[in-house]
C-alpha cells in the first residue's frame, strides 16, 4: 500500500469497496463489459469465455468495484447462488441480438429473483441490466429487452436498463453511474 493510499485512508477519502455479481448467459458480453470498465492499461486484449468465475476490479468516481464475473454456460449457472450473499449489486447482461435465448435469460433472471434464500429475494439490491450488442443488425431495443424479460414486474428492487455495445464501450458509463448512485443511496 502506497503512501497516498495510506493517507487517503486516514483522511477518510478512500473509496468504498462494493461487491458486484456480473451475471447473464454465456456469450452475452459480461467479460467484455467488465474489461472495458477497467483502466485502459489494465484491459486485456484477448477476451476468452469465463470458466467458473473470475474476479475483476475497477473504480468509479467514488466507489471501488470488485466484480465476480460468473460464467453463463449452463453447467456453471448453478454456481451463481453461492455468491448471492456477497453481492451488493447485480449487473445482468443480455445479448440483445439473440432473441431465441432471451427466454432462457428470463428464466435465469426469474430463478435469481426468486431464489429461496434471503440473499437476493428479500434484499433491496440494485440490478443494472445491459442490453448488450446493440451494434448487431438483429439487436432489439433496450425497451424490447425490458419487455421480453418482464422487468416491469420487479417492484422490490431498483433496476435500470442500458443499451450497450461492450466492444466500443457505449452505454457502459451511464450504467455504472446509475449503479454507483443506487449503491450510495443504500449505504447512507
Amino acid at each position: 500500500m502506497g503512501l497516498l493510499d495510506r493517507l487517503s485512508g486516514l483522511l477518510g477519502l478512500k473509496k468504498k469497496e462494493v461487491h458486484v455479481l456480473c451475471l447473464g448467459l454465456d456469450n452475452s458480453g459480461k467479460t467484455t463489459i467488465i474489461n472495458k470498465l477497467k483502466p485502459s492499461n489494465a484491459q486485456s486484449q484477448d477476451i476468452v469465455p469465463t470458466i467458473g468465475f473470475s474476479i475483476e476490479k475497477f473504480k468509479s468516481s467514488s466507489l471501488s468495484f470488485t466484480v465476480f464475473d460468473m460464467s453463463g454456460q449452463g453447467r456453471y449457472r448453478n454456481l451463481w447462488e453461492h455468491y448471492y450473499k456477497e453481492g451488493q449489486a447485480i449487473i445482468f447482461v443480455v445479448d440483445s441480438s439473440d432473441r431465441l435465448r432471451m427466454v432462457v435469460a428470463k428464466e435465469e433472471l426469474d430463478t435469481l429473483l426468486n431464489h429461496p434464500g434471503t440473499h437476493i429475494k428479500h434484499r433491496r439490491i440494485p440490478i443494472l441490466f445491459f442490453a448488450n450488442k446493440m451494434d448487431l443488425r438483429d439487436a432489439v431495443t433496450s425497451v424490447k429487452v425490458s419487455q421480453l424479460l418482464c422487468l416491469e414486474n420487479i417492484k422490490d428492487k431498483p433496476w435500470h436498463i442500458c443499451a450497450s455495445d461492450a466492444i466500443k464501450g457505449e452505454g457502459l458509463q451511464e450504467g455504472v453511474d446509475w449503479l454507483q448512485d443506487q449503491i450510495q443511496a443504500v449505504k447512507t
